[in-house]
């Protein structure tokens, strides 16, 4: 099984898929709508376009970063000035890293590397004004998406992984729940593992006239990887004799 590895990293990102009229939510991981989405544009697909074995694509995120919700309050007018148009609140995910895993066909996901490296269209974090920044494409891996998001090092920010102070860290796994799929059994604390999770977000259809979007079932497991930036602390030097030390003669020497 060959797995392809993304890093979704950004100042700011916004995955939305409960979004209605006035109010525009966002998701805390990435949904699989605005992955295969961003897979599309890569490969010039156009809105109206059947997204053919890209639904047969599998995709697990880990949750590298959480980042912070950050809500927009936007204000509009015609361009005359004559007419208000309505209020409306926007929901951002900021500083957030996520790691995303695509498992599927070798051959489909070499040509999703090729066209990532030279999208046809813009990439973007869920919404047009939220570029990646930093590498995006971490190559092809051999493996499951179970094991590469279970042993892959920690992607977060530098800085938060400087801070980070131990060799390792535990880190949310959203991933499809297939029928019979035991390949999670192996990473998860069945105490913890969350079963069952269905969502909204499986498209169907692109088409601005008519979006579709069905139902998909997915598991949340924790898993511990390293951190690259663990530097375990160095000894403590023996502090040199003291001649004038007035304890010295109290210590016992071999």
């Amino acid at each position: 099984m060959t797995t392809l590895l993304l890093r979704f990293a950004a100042p700011l990102q916004s995955w939305g898929t409960s979004s209605r009229f006035t109010r525009r939510n966002t998701d805390r991981v990435p949904s699989r709508s605005g992955i295969l989405g961003m897979l599309a544009a890569a490969q010039g697909l156009q809105r109206t376009d059947p997204l053919g074995r890209l639904l047969d694509l599998r995709i697990g995120v880990r949750v590298d970063q959480a980042g912070q919700l950050q809500r927009d309050f936007q204000t509009a007018r015609t361009r005359d000035g004559s007419t208000s148009m309505p209020l409306s609140y926007r929901f951002y995910l900021a500083d957030a890293v996520f790691a995303v895993a695509v498992e599927g066909e070798q051959a489909l996901l070499e040509s999703l590397e090729r066209a990532l490296r030279s999208p046809v269209f813009p990439l973007f974090l869920g919404r047009r004004s939220c570029p990646p920044a930093g590498k995006l494409l971490h190559g092809l891996h051999e493996g499951t998406l179970h094991e590469l998001l279970a042993q892959h090092p920690w992607m977060a920010s530098p800085w938060v992984q400087r801070r980070h102070r131990h060799a390792t860290i535990d880190l949310d796994v959203i991933v499809d729940s297939a029928a019979g799929d035991e390949g999670a059994s192996a990473y998860d604390d069945p105490q913890h593992a969350e079963d069952g999770i269905v969502v909204r977000d499986d498209p169907i259809s692109f088409d601005p006239r008519e979006r579709q979007y069905g139902w998909r079932t997915v598991r949340r497991y924790p898993v511990t990887v390293p951190n690259p930036a663990h530097r375990p602390p160095a000894p403590s030097p023996n502090p040199p004799d003291d001649p004038f030390d007035p304890m010295a003669a109290f210590v016992e020497t071999a």
